[in-house]
């Protein structure tokens, strides 16, 4: 069990690993802290890494950690494809907008929503499987994924890997397809970088809003509270992206700008036809 040994020491910890996640004089003060929970809040993206190779059976703790996490009435809908191929590599970044890090990483994960392992279970022992095609499974596969991604990133920044999610495999869901030789009912949500980080780059905890914004108790909570923490993180996410050697724009203009409109999409507006293309009715 994970136990701190000094409790003033982690009160220390606990309260600048907290300012750093909100950069707030008002963040949170927990009275519980333990190691696991300073990794937690100590997550952030890593895009540069050295050329490094994992650690001897990091895919394999990886996968066992995914698939730990709690998975919907235990269908465990969803599959993990990794990726080590420098070549498959470049054509999946090319297909994901170009972005470096894909090229530059020694191990890209993929993870689908899976639908085909139960709609081939079902013909192999023939038995119906009439609701996989409704909106409900494949939300399902989804946020399984993503908690089993979730989990993934624990485990592997617990042994000093870095990681980085990547959304825009879903921009071109038909040529990853091809790619990685998806069957009909398997859907890549979003790919992961993994790598051991480069020291020497300057990845920050990135601030987020204030628990006002978020943590509502009992109703949804409307009001001052929720302006004032947007409004905060708009100004230090400004000093974020200054210390990063990023365009200093803000939260709100960053955000705001990614959901102006179709054109911001990156070819995603058409997702849905995509899916159905990849063999989801999505009833």
């Amino acid at each position: 069990m994970n136990k701190p040994v000094n409790p003033d020491a982690f009160d220390a910890r606990a309260a600048a690993a907290m300012f750093e996640r909100y950069r707030r004089p008002d963040s949170p003060k927990p009275a519980i802290w333990n190691d696991t929970l300073e990794l937690l809040l100590a997550h952030r993206s890593h895009r540069n890494y050295l050329d490094a190779p994992l650690p001897t059976g990091a895919l394999e703790i990886i996968a066992a950690a995914a698939q730990s996490a709690s998975t919907s009435s235990n269908l465990q809908v969803w599959s993990l494809v990794a990726v080590e191929d420098e070549a498959r590599k470049n054509r999946l970044a090319d297909l994901a907008g170009g972005q470096q890090h894909i090229r530059d990483c020694k191990l890209l994960l993929i993870w689908l929503c899976d639908l085909a392992r139960l709609e081939n279970l079902a013909k192999e022992k023939g038995r119906d499987a009439a609701a996989l095609p409704y909106l409900e499974i494949f939300m399902t596969g989804v946020v399984d994924a993503a908690l089993a991604a979730q989990s993934a990133v624990v485990a592997l920044e617990s042994i000093g890997l870095g990681c980085c999610f990547i959304g825009a495999m879903r921009n071109k869901p038909e040529e990853v397809a091809k790619e990685l030789d998806l069957p009909p009912g398997a859907f890549a949500v979003f790919g992961m970088t993994v790598g051991v980080p480069d020291p020497a780059a300057n990845a920050g905890v990135k601030p987020r809003l204030g628990q006002a914004a978020v943590l509502h108790r009992e109703q949804y909570q409307r009001g001052d509270a929720q302006r004032e923490a947007i409004e905060t993180l708009d100004s230090v996410f400004k000093d974020f992206q200054r210390e990063q050697k990023l365009p200093e724009q803000g939260w709100i203009r960053q955000v705001l700008s990614r959901v102006r409109g179709v054109d911001a999409m990156s070819g995603r507006d058409r997702l849905r036809e995509a899916l159905k293309a990849l063999g989801f009715e999505l009833r």
